[in-house]
């Protein structure tokens, strides 16, 4: 994907989450829209485009790698399913930041709109000059120990859930896809620890 092309579907993402914000058929109330990753490099042709969507949502509601309730129906909504486009799901209530989102750049927010000098800077191939500082190590242990503590609630309960859903009728798949989702952002998180030597 060229990266005019990229950042057109950051423009027209943007866009929707301003459309949809407030529309009451849709459950999931996306608050902010980051860029994440190769975006926020250089110029250069993108295979994908990496995404944070904050959501109004309690922070155990959403766990890393997680997908709350009515993600799949907002992202049919705004074709983000369509698009060559990676969501990372974050709750509004905690830092949308992790080993993973490093330094993500704001593109749109329900009280102030889209960051059109952001989007200018990513077309321009100057993605660093709107990202935040880096966190200090010690910043970086400790969002990592929040994020480990959320994310081993998550599996907890999603585990319990599978375990009381396991032999009753009806489709299982969801509910396993949503304890896998919960077990492998555990395990991301508790790699990342080892490697900062936070546990």
């Amino acid at each position: 994907m060229k990266w005019t092309r990229a950042v057109q579907h950051l423009r027209d993402l943007a866009a929707k989450c301003a459309e949809l914000d407030g529309v009451s058929i849709y459950r999931l109330r996306v608050v902010r829209l980051w860029a994440v990753g190769d975006i926020l490099g250089p110029t250069r042709d993108l295979e994908q485009v990496t995404v944070a969507l904050a959501v109004d949502l309690p922070v155990d509601e959403v766990p890393w790698r997680g997908e709350p309730i009515g993600a799949e129906h907002w992202a049919n909504a705004t074709r983000l399913a369509k698009n060559p486009i990676v969501p990372l799901w974050r709750s509004a209530h905690g830092p949308v930041w992790n080993h993973h989102i490093d330094r993500p750049a704001l593109v749109w927010e329900a009280e102030s709109g889209t960051a059109e000098e952001t989007l200018t800077a990513l077309a321009e191939g100057r993605g660093d000059q709107v990202r935040p500082p880096a966190p200090s190590a010690d910043d970086l242990r400790k969002r990592l120990s929040d994020e480990l503590a959320v994310s081993l609630r998550a599996l907890r309960g999603r585990t319990r859930v599978y375990e009381e859903r396991r032999w009753h009728p009806g489709k299982l798949t969801p509910v396993a896809d949503d304890l896998w989702r919960a077990s492998d952002g555990y395990l991301d998180i508790l790699d990342a620890v080892a490697r900062t030597g936070t546990g």
